[in-house]
């Protein structure tokens, strides 16, 4: 099968929303390096979804990914003995051939300019997926849910009311 005759297979996380509902992805005109005469690599979205949240997490100022429920449920499964941390939650992704879209829900961390934390996320994921699966990012959308305050406590840390 040639690169001229394919087209382009948009593929959405299961129970993962976007606030903007449905979106396609655009197609670039050349094949880039997933696709020649040998085959073809197709990438799943959890893995562009373990990437854009490990990203996320690695910039400063960032306290949490995750909506009010996402991280409810998430601190309810830190405390399962052998369970390991969801490193996609707070993270939705479109996976296409080529190109990738990226939505993130992140808690910040309060005194961080909002505007240069959203812009090092941006940086930080787009390259990072781009370099570790030569998909094109086309857009990282990025959702600030909370603030945290230093002397807050998390949900997941909070003292039982009764012994």
């Amino acid at each position: 099968m040639t690169t001229a005759t394919t087209t382009e297979k948009t593929q959405t996380t299961t129970g993962a929303s976007t606030a903007a509902g449905s979106r396609q992805v655009a197609t670039r005109t050349d094949a880039g390096a997933l696709v020649s005469e040998q085959g073809r690599t197709s990438i799943a979205d959890t893995v562009v979804s373990k990437i854009a949240g490990i990203a996320t997490r690695e910039i400063s100022g960032v306290h949490d990914l995750g909506g009010g429920a996402a991280r409810a449920v998430g601190a309810l499964r830190e405390r399962i003995p052998g369970s390991r941390t969801n490193l996609s939650q707070g993270v939705a992704v479109e996976v296409g051939e080529r190109q990738a879209a990226v939505d993130l829900d992140i808690v910040a961390e309060y005194g961080v300019a909002i505007a240069d934390l959203a812009g090092a996320i941006r940086r930080n994921v787009i390259s990072s997926v781009e370099a570790m699966t030569g998909l094109e990012v086309t857009e990282v959308n990025i959702t600030v849910h909370d603030i945290h305050l230093d002397g807050e406590a998390d949900d997941s840390e909070t003292s039982p009311r009764v012994e």
